[in-house]
């Protein structure tokens, strides 16, 4: 049987023309359907992403309701920086031998507050050989200069190196001596920290001093961060008893907690220190780097304002909801902003200090209140600007 062969022509007919390739630029249906999948894929984890951020939030809002969970977000007395701090060897740190006398106060509700004393350096370094006994030497040091007390922020001890430099700038630049405590559950104190508790141990450390030789006038009030807090709190304590110390220094300082948190209707320790102001009787000194990414700046501004207020003519604003003013009212309310504007500019004092920041400042009811701005300093290294220590230590008479 002989073998049949097709003929050129009809074996090209049969087969299949190969599919027109596609012009330039031209969406084709299997593409179209790869970049739906892409964008169905991509929809999908962006809504799983939404979900959990969700869930965290709630979870996170959940715990503020908590008051152990608030406190640990406020206080962060847990991190105990530096870690196994020896409190009793402070030369440890840095600090000059027999400088600093480790201190345990006894608080009124049976808490235990660790704290360090130290000498001011001009006393210090009167002294002819390095001393043995550093407690003999308390009441001669805080008759002969005054004395800073210092309360620092969350987190970490009085061992912290940021906070040891402090300490070093105050005794020396200042010439001050420094009491700084660890509040109530925090370092080597006992109890756990609430508002009311620091409070009662900022009084323990006040009373210490006094009861040691130190004049209210010769106490100069320090707080930094949440120590500003707690110093406004021991202020409006001691203004109503008629006790008047050498000032207040707020450095980096919260107009209230309540400001400064996502969820504020929670709150349990508020330190509200804008309710304190109206029985704050003493200097103020308010100052804060603009660079502060922490607490910012405007917080320095509204607690400024709030001293500065009841100095200035009344401005009566429309009340809440739509509201459509008439032009009278719309004429009085811009003229009571035009001599709000103008009393301030009487009462305040505007200084820029080139390179370094601004001071304003006003005086009142024989006090002053001065608003201090660096450029730089941040929030940990605010208090360690040699222009703001130098400022301090003029305003103060130190």
């Amino acid at each position: 049987m002989s073998a049949q062969t097709e003929s050129p022509e009809r074996s090209e007919n049969r087969e299949s023309p190969p599919s027109p390739a596609p012009s330039n630029g031209e969406v084709t249906p299997t593409s179209r359907s790869k970049a739906l999948v892409l964008l169905e894929t991509a929809f999908l984890r962006f809504r799983y992403c939404v979900a959990i951020f969700a869930v965290l939030y709630a979870l996170i809002i959940l715990l503020l309701c908590f008051p152990f969970f608030q406190g640990q977000m406020v206080y962060h007395n847990s991190i105990k920086l530096p870690f196994f701090a020896d409190f009793s060897t402070p030369e440890k740190y840095g600090l000059s031998p027999n400088k600093t006398l480790n201190l345990n106060l006894q608080t009124p509700d049976n808490q235990s507050i660790g704290a360090w004393f130290l000498l001011n350096d001009q006393y210090y370094r009167s002294l002819p050989t390095i001393p043995t006994d550093v407690a003999a030497h308390i009441r001669p040091a805080i008759q002969a200069r005054p004395t800073v007390l210092f309360f620092h922020g969350n987190a970490a001890t009085r061992a912290f190196q940021v906070r040891v430099a402090i300490y070093e700038a105050l005794t020396s630049r200042l010439n001050a001596n420094v009491l700084a405590i660890d509040y109530r559950g925090f370092a080597d104190s006992t109890g756990h920290p609430s508002e009311a508790g620091l409070t009662t141990d900022a009084r323990t450390a006040w009373n210490w001093l006094v009861e040691n030789g130190a004049k209210p006038e010769d106490i100069l009030i320090m707080g930094h961060s949440l120590g500003t807090g707690v110093s406004s709190q021991l202020g409006a304590q001691l203004g109503p008893e008629n006790i008047q110390p050498r000032g207040i220094v707020l450095l980096s300082p919260f107009s209230s907690i309540r400001a400064t948190q996502l969820v504020s209707w929670v709150l349990v320790h508020k330190f509200d220190s804008l309710k304190a102001v109206p029985n704050i009787t003493a200097s103020v000194l308010i100052a804060h780097a603009e660079d502060d990414w922490e607490i910012p700046s405007s917080h320095s501004d509204v607690l400024f304002q709030a001293y500065l207020e009841p100095y200035l003519p009344e401005l009566v604003l429309p009340g809440l909801g739509p509201k459509v003013l008439s032009t009278d009212e719309w004429q009085k309310m811009l003229g009571q902003q035009q001599a709000r504007k103008e009393k301030r500019g009487e009462l305040v004092e505007h200084t820029p200090i080139s390179k370094f920041g601004s001071i304003d400042e006003f005086e009142a009811d024989r006090r002053q209140v001065v608003l201090v701005k660096t450029h730089a300093g941040s929030h940990d290294y605010l208090p360690l600007q040699e222009g703001l220590q130098d400022i301090i230590r003029k305003k103060f008479l130190f």
